[in-house]
């Protein structure tokens, strides 16, 4: 007789997705991996689980594509399909986390590019009721401006920032992805203030870019998955939108606590500049 499944509503950027298995080990496990992100709300989509031993490795690329009206997406250690019809999907991987925290960023990757939201490559952080995105290539500094924050600074994210719009221009979520810090954010949400795109230098510097540079730039940084030409032409529109509504300028700074004196001076007087050349 199989056994029960049990489930557990796991809400990232205000989306509560319930996950579902009848392993009480695993349940356990991602009970206590997405602590802080578990919700009691009425779960807009499912996933159940499947985990049977996929017997494979994982350094595969991610794949994700149409079939039919479903998407299937996988890799060396997970399949899964998910139907955005029903909100229903399954997922067959090993009893590991993080098989599962990738195909929570396809899905939610996915959901957010039909709502006008993108993940983006970028840590995030709330200072003064406002949120700041630090984003770049590997190396280029987003770990070091979380742990250069002050005190009263709250981290959303060190990895991958949460973007949804809102009636003002666009708000920044925690996630429980972790990057280099190795431990979540914090389940809260304030508006954008402004991203910076970062570069290590001698000297805290903040500079303009144009509109076209920073949609280019923002465009290689968006978490995107699908092999689906009609969801790519959504995200364009919503980078160009976000760039329209957002201040986005270059840092260039030297690793110490001085540059977030740079990055809240110029929250400051946001309103006396312009927001792209």
């Amino acid at each position: 007789m199989d056994a029960p499944q049990k489930s557990a509503c796991v809400e990232i950027g205000a989306i509560p997705i319930a996950l579902s298995t009848s392993d009480d080990g695993f349940l356990d496990l991602l009970s206590r991996r997405y602590d802080g992100f578990l919700s009691s709300s009425r779960p807009e989509f499912e996933l159940e689980f499947d985990l049977s031993a996929t017997h494979s490795v994982s350094d595969e690329d991610v794949r994700v594509r149409r079939d039919g009206d479903e998407w299937m997406m996988r890799r060396g250690d997970f399949r899964a399909r998910w139907d955005p019809r029903t909100g229903r999907g399954t997922v067959r991987q090993d009893a590991n986390p993080y098989s599962l925290d990738t195909v929570l960023r396809i899905l939610h990757s996915l959901i957010l590019a039909e709502r006008g939201g993108f993940l983006l490559h970028a840590a995030s952080a709330i200072s003064d009721g406002q949120a700041f995105l630090f984003s770049g290539v590997s190396g280029a500094g987003k770990t070091t401006m979380t742990r250069l924050a002050p005190p009263d600074v709250t981290l959303l994210t060190d990895e991958i920032s949460y973007l949804r719009p809102n009636a003002g221009g666009y708000a920044a979520f925690g996630t429980p992805f972790a990057g280099e810090l190795a431990r979540s954010g914090e389940n809260c949400t304030a508006p954008v203030s402004a991203l910076f795109f970062l570069e290590q230098g001698p000297e805290n510097r903040i500079d303009e870019i144009s509109s076209a540079e920073a949609v280019r730039r923002l465009m290689r940084n968006i978490l995107f998955f699908a092999e689906d030409h009609m969801l790519v032409e959504k995200l364009f529109a919503t980078a160009c939108d976000f760039v329209a509504k957002v201040p986005i300028r270059r840092l260039t700074f030297y690793p110490d606590g001085r540059v977030w004196n740079e990055v809240r001076n110029f929250a400051s007087n946001l309103d006396e500049v312009p927001q792209h050349a």
